[in-house]
Formats: C-alpha cells, structure tokens, sequence
C-alpha cells in the first residue's frame, strides 16, 4: 500500500518536474526566432547561455567574441546575437550607423537599461542610463565640464598626478637599471588619483599610501570579472525578477561610502566657500540653478584626431531640480569610466610602444623636442593637445584595442532599417540594437593589416582616407563619450613623462604576443601588462 502511494507520489512529481523543465525550456527559447521571423542572418544561440556560452565558460574573452562574429557575418549590413535569451541586432554598416546614430537619432534615443533607478540608483540614475528628456537635459548640464577650456582648468592637476607618479617610478629605479612593472596596477592608481582630484577635490597618492580608500573602493567598483559577469547578465537577461528578490549590484557599505563621499563634500564646500574647477562644483551650480545659458551646450572643437568631436543636440540652459540620487549618480559614472576605461587605454599604449620600438623612438624624440622647446616651463594643455605624433599614437591605440567593445541603442518608435535590398528589418519600441566597435576596428577592408599597430594611419596624410563611422572608440552621435576629451588628455600626459624619464622593455613575464584573459568583461593578458621601465640615460 505505501509503495503504492510513493509510486503515485513519484509519478506526479516527475510528471510536474517534466512540465516545469518543458515550461522553462519553452521560455528560454522563446526569442531565438527573432532573426529567423526578420530574415537576417543570425548566430545559432546555445539555451541559456545564447551566443555568450565561451565567455561565461572562460572559453573567450569578450574582445574575441566580439570580433569573431562581426568576420563572420562581416559581408551582412546587419546581422543577429542573443545575449543569454535576448535579441540583438548589430550594425556592421557604417552608412546604417550613421543612419541610426545621427540622421535619426530620435528613433535610437536610449542606452539598454540594464540597471533602473529603483534597484540600482548609482548605476540607473546615471548619465547612461537617463532616458528621453531627462539625458538631454543631463547632457546639457554636464557639456560644460568638458570643453576645451574646462580641460585647461584641470589639466594641472592631472600634470601634478602625472609629476607624482614620474617621481614615484624614479625613486624605485634609484641605483637600479631598470624595475619590472605590472602597468595594470600602475596606471589604475594613477588614473584613482586623476579622478580623486578632478572630479571630487580629494588628495590621494595611491601610488605611496596602497591601501588608501579611495583606490580600495575604486576597484570594488570597477571589478567585472567572476561573479559580477553572472550577476550583470541576471540584471540584464531577468530585470523584473532581480528587482522582486532585492538583488543589488553593489553592496550597502560601498553605496554609502560613495553617497558620504559626495554629498559631504557638497556640504562642505557650500558651507565654507570652496570654488574648484571639478566636477562637484558643476554639480552645486546645477543643484542651484546658476548655469548660464552661454555654459551649456557649447558647440565642441575637436582636439587633435583621437578626439571624437561633440555631435549637435538641441540644447539650451536647463532649469531642472536634480535630486541627491541624480546628482551622485553621475559622480560615479564618471568615476568608474575614468578609473577602468582610461587605464585600459593607456595599459596598450605603452604595451605596443614596447614591442614596437621604433614607434616608441620616433614618439620619445617629439617629447624631448617639446621639453626643449619648454625649457624650465612646465607642460600645458595647448602644447600637448599640438603633439601630432602623440596623437597618431593614441588614435591607433584605440583603433586596435577600443576600451569600449561595442555599443548600444535602443529603438524608441517604429523604425525600419533598410537595406535596399528588400523590405529591411522592421523595429519596435524596445528592440536592441548594437555597433561592434572592436570588429570595425579590426577589420581589414576599412584598415589594412589590422593586427599592426601603425599609427602612421593617423598622419596628416592618411588620416582622411579612413571611411567615415568605421573609428568610432568613444562610440558615436549625441549619446558619445562625454569624457573622451578628458580621457585623451590624461593618457597623454601620462605617456609624456614616463617616456621624458624612462623607455619601455619586455620583461620575462611580457606576454607577446598577447593572449587576452578569458575571465570578465575587462580586456586585459593573460598573466597581466608586464613592462620594465629602463631609466634614460
């Protein structure tokens, strides 16, 4: 009798453990016949993991997949990806993306949203994150922390972090031929230190004090490797149930810490009458409504070709009550794109200056010109915003390793992409699109031998060959890097003095040629960016 009642037992509960598995299968696989509904070629998705299974696995780095996608699909003005189980389009057309990016810029106003303001307020409340109205007014609000002449402002203090960290470097050489350096470490805490003092007055030397709290909760922030991946495609894949189980992306301490960090400062200049050319003062002359009109939404001049000049967006004084939630948000966006992004860029640049010594040559040769030319003044913004050389070098930088891989829009009204070859790809509100910056970069039909590093490519002569919307490493249209210019002028700087004091080597842990880590969205070796640094003579 009681084997009965199990055998009855077992029966249903296998029975319903079946139609459980059968409803979630049905769910999961419920969107990969997007592309095949449209026409468009797409990659075959695995269930769950869509086309991401190499990366979650450690099989791929994220730069890898990328990049073998767009080869294969690379004839296609448009082709197909699935994120876990949500569709993607990709734009591999420079004349669609410029369609998409400029000329109807209101269909594609919005980033994805994979962070809201409710259950990630750091993230969702973010310039990157605000949607429709309230990023155009953001946007217009913070354009004038970034002008030229806003770079001029706060160019000494990125020279002072430069100076300390050229300092720090000589000391550890003192008596010796040469150090061995991990440029990873190296250049997160000087770009710690950049941001500490440009955006939130704050005096570090995270070179010198190593455990300073600063860089500690830096690169909490900044960690996407591990278990951040897996909670990052939760959030982005299965928003709704993240929000209903409470789920947040950073803990309680370092959201507090970063909320004190800001609004004390606030309150602390406020009461005490502090003005400092920095991000915290544009935020307490928002929070004020002092803006002048003649401040915002200046139109751009483009500095040197590495920079990526401002696209038009109608935009006039904003008269607008941010809240403290906004307010910090925007803090840490700049915070974490200044800390990882811009490290990561100038990480590559010494790598390839060091293996391609003739290039690190001709670059050390315009420096000491410069420094001869300035004598016992010290470097200013103008003079290294005129180092062409300097600027080929960035550009290329760029071009072969863009910080950002690729980037996103997401359709606001019913809009068909055409392709004058058929119907197109009809669109609705909702659907994502993608640019694959990493795959333009590399391809060789807009640049020839794509894996050298050459930035001769970026001369006067050569620069206006390359093919409109095809270099694209601060992404493109009104929803560009607002940072860029600011991200250009402290790798400069940067390279300037080390290469004034010091040239690059291979170590014995120097990967070439490089393996790229499988473990996170981060693009970094295998084994880390190990350099010595050689003192000159």
């Amino acid at each position: 009798m009681i084997g009965a009642v199990l055998s009855v037992l077992w029966s249903q509960w296998t029975l319903f453990l079946a139609i459980l598995l059968f409803v979630a299968y049905k769910w999961l696989t419920s969107t990969y016949d997007f592309f095949e509904k449209k026409n468009v070629q797409y990659e075959k998705p695995t269930i769950f993991f869509g086309n991401f299974r190499g990366l979650l696995l450690r099989q791929e780095s994220v730069f890898d997949m990328f990049k073998r996608i767009y080869m294969k699909f690379k004839d296609y003005k448009y082709y197909g990806m699935f994120e876990l189980r949500k569709p993607n389009l990709m734009i591999a057309s420079p004349e669609i993306i410029k369609q998409i990016t400029i000329k109807d810029f209101d269909y594609f106003l919005n980033h994805r949203a994979v962070f809201d303001s409710e259950n990630e307020p750091l993230f969702g409340n973010s310039l990157f994150a605000l949607k429709d109205q309230k990023w155009k007014d953001m946007r217009a609000t913070l354009s004038p922390a970034f002008t030229g002449s806003k770079m001029r402002s706060m160019f000494q203090f990125v020279e002072d972090c430069s100076h300390n960290a050229s300092k720090f470097l000589k000391s550890e050489a003192k008596d010796k031929e040469q150090i061995e350096i991990e440029l990873k470490d190296f250049f997160t805490r000087f770009t710690n230190d950049v941001i500490a003092t440009c955006a939130f007055g704050v005096q570090v030397n995270s070179l010198l004090d190593k455990d300073n709290q600063f860089y500690l909760m830096s690169k909490k922030a900044t960690n996407f490797s591990g278990i951040a991946v897996i909670k990052f495609f939760l959030f982005s894949s299965f928003n709704e149930i993240m929000k209903l189980l409470k789920v947040r992306f950073f803990d309680k301490k370092f959201s507090k810490y970063f909320y004190s960090l800001v609004l004390d400062t606030m309150q602390e200049r406020a009461k005490k009458g502090i003005i400092r050319p920095d991000m915290i003062n544009l935020l307490m002359e928002a929070r004020k409504g002092v803006l002048q009109s003649s401040d915002v939404g200046k139109p751009e001049v483009e500095d040197g070709f590495a920079a990526v000049q401002e696209s038009s967006v109608s935009q006039k004084a904003v008269d607008h009550i941010w809240t403290d939630d906004v307010l910090v948000a925007q803090c840490f966006v700049f915070f974490v794109a200044g800390f990882e992004t811009s490290s990561v860029l100038m990480c590559f640049c010494a790598h390839e200056l060091m293996e391609n010594p003739d290039i690190q040559q001709k670059l050390i040769k315009e420096i000491d010109q410069v420094r001869e030319e300035l004598g016992d003044k010290p470097l200013t913004y103008e003079v290294l915003q005129r180092m062409q050389y300097m600027d080929m070098v960035i550009s290329e930088t760029l071009r072969k390793w863009p910080p950002a891989l690729v980037t996103d829009r997401v359709c606001t009204k019913p809009y068909v992409i055409r392709d004058n070859e058929g119907e197109g790809v009809k669109l609705v509100p909702g659907d994502s699109i993608s640019i694959p910056i990493v795959g333009l970069h590399r391809d060789p039909d807009y640049f020839p031998n794509p894996d050298k590093f050459d930035p001769e490519r970026f001369s006067p002569e050569n620069k206006d060959q390359i093919k409109p919307f095809t270099y694209i490493p601060f992404g493109v249209g009104p929803r560009n890097c607002i940072g860029s210019r600011f991200a250009l002028m402290e790798a400069k700087a940067i390279i300037f003095h080390l290469l004034s004091e010091f040239t690059f080597e291979a170590s014995p842990r120097t990967r070439i040629p490089i393996s790229l880590d499988k473990s996170g969205f981060q693009i970094k070796p295998e084994g880390g960016f190990w350099i010595r640094f050689k003192p000159r003579v």
